[in-house]
């Protein structure tokens, strides 16, 4: 159980700091941002396995530089097609 709540509190700061990055408003709910970060978590960690650098002494600055990046990367794919689902039709 706690894996799934530190799993959502790890999401949803990726999610924040990556929208601030982010230049512009991104119109998606909350909830997707948590998704998009805790998404993003798990393959910033496939990458640093992939580079070796997941375990490290002391803070891991590698992997959460490639967690970071992969949220910021899904949120700006993930914006514009959330923004097109949601406009009404002709």
């Amino acid at each position: 159980m706690w894996a799934i709540i530190s799993a959502l509190i790890e999401g949803l700061i990726l999610g924040v700091i990556a929208r601030l990055l982010i230049p512009g408003k991104q119109n998606i709910p909350l909830w997707l941002t948590v998704l998009l970060g805790v998404i993003g978590a798990i393959i910033g960690n496939l990458v640093a396995h992939l580079f070796g650098v997941a375990d490290t002494r002391g803070f891991d600055w590698w992997r959460h530089a490639f967690q970071l990046g992969a949220a910021v990367v899904l949120i700006v794919v993930v914006t514009p097609l959330w923004a097109a689902r949601s406009k009404p039709g002709p």
